[in-house]
């Protein structure tokens, strides 16, 4: 491969910020897009060869024959662009059967390209034959890739992009309800600065009350002074069971040292715990209990310290991953506050806001500006 950008190359990022900023609010103005839900993909093209890159720069070409096939089918012959994985399900992006791809057997990598074939979502380019573009402002590097990319049809996408701050307010609303982010926007005048900070993104940021059944210790916590890693939350179901959700974490270090204090007189036999079948191999299966080993975490310790689900705690959370009692937060929680004035068996699903639907193919159709 001999190409004018080489990999390892760490994409460009975005930092938070709370509402969508005015179009004009950064020296040449701002663009659009949505902001996709997948795997972030640096995809280098040399001909014949193709090499994907992670966020992290990890390889992730082995994981997406059909994202090669189609990279090689429709990009041009020589070119590096930055783009999402996805995974379309039923209308929308499905992040679950995404991050099943990622699967150390061959043959399986082989099966699920088959039966849950990725998508590639493109919106910036950093090389085009003997050319970098990475030093070209965003506005000249949109132009040239809408050029290269005008004839691509599914499963290759060009993002949509506006620079209506008022319709980005709009997809921030409605492509929620296809599996999407939010919204990311992006300076004009910037050039490619990788594993920069340039663009701004904003994300559906929520609340919910949870039941706080159990912690797991901090890596460096010691017998001589236990430390706090992370809480382990959950809701009850319609049917009265406790489903694990996801973790709150991010606590400074005194306060791990309190909670683990704070919480002693809650330590509970995981024998009568609601989550004590965890300690059984085949309750792992799926990978919806506390304590269970996957891909992702290979031979880490994930074990926990069960607690009488007796305290509430309201976390932040941006949105769910799962349908109906199986649905659980799709990043780490965030802790804001004990809510001493709920119950317990009041933390349920029905709480959670219900995003209205929206049709996966709407956002991926034909450009408007």
């Amino acid at each position: 491969m001999d190409l004018p950008v080489m990999p390892p190359v760490r994409p460009m990022l975005a930092k938070s910020v709370k509402g969508v900023p005015a179009a004009d609010s950064i020296d040449g103005g701002l663009v659009y897009e949505p902001k996709w839900d997948g795997f972030r993909a640096i995809v280098f093209r040399d001909r014949d060869e193709v090499e994907i890159g992670s966020r992290s720069t990890k390889p992730l070409t082995r994981y997406f024959p059909d994202v090669v096939e189609a990279v090689l089918a429709q990009l041009p012959d020589r070119c590096v662009v930055d783009a999402e994985i996805v995974v379309p399900h039923a209308g929308r992006l499905s992040f679950d059967l995404l991050s099943q791809r990622i699967h150390p057997a061959a043959s399986r990598v082989e099966m699920l390209a088959r039966e849950t074939p990725a998508s590639l979502v493109v919106f910036d380019l950093l090389a085009e034959g003997d050319t970098s573009w990475v030093d070209e402002p965003l506005e000249a590097r949109r132009a040239r890739l809408e050029e290269l990319l005008a004839h691509v049809s599914a499963p290759v996408h060009l993002t949509r992009v506006t620079r209506d701050a008022a319709e980005a307010e709009r997809w921030f609303e409605q492509f929620e309800g296809a599996g999407l982010d939010g919204v990311v926007a992006k300076p004009l005048a910037a050039v490619y600065e990788p594993n920069g900070r340039r663009m701004l993104k904003v994300k559906h940021a929520r609340t919910a009350d949870v039941v706080v059944a159990g912690y797991r210790l901090h890596k460096t916590s010691t017998e001589e002074q236990p430390l706090l890693g992370s809480l382990l939350l959950g809701l009850y179901a319609d049917d009265g069971r406790l489903q694990h959700v996801g973790v709150a974490a991010s606590f400074p270090a005194a306060r791990r040292a309190e909670l683990i204090h704070e919480l002693e007189p809650l330590r509970a036999d995981i024998a009568e715990h609601p989550w004590g079948a965890w300690q059984q191999e085949a309750a792992h299966a799926d990978g919806r209990l506390p304590g269970g080993q996957s891909r992702w975490t290979g031979t880490k310790d994930l074990s926990f310290v069960p607690l009488r689900p007796e305290r509430v705690a309201e976390v932040g959370y941006e949105h769910m991953e799962g349908d109906g009692d199986g649905a659980r937060f799709r990043h780490t929680a965030q802790f804001k506050r004990w809510r001493t004035d709920r119950e317990p068996e009041s933390c349920g699903y029905a709480q959670l806001e219900e995003v209205v639907g929206y049709d996966l193919a709407d956002v991926l159709g034909p450009e408007e500006d």
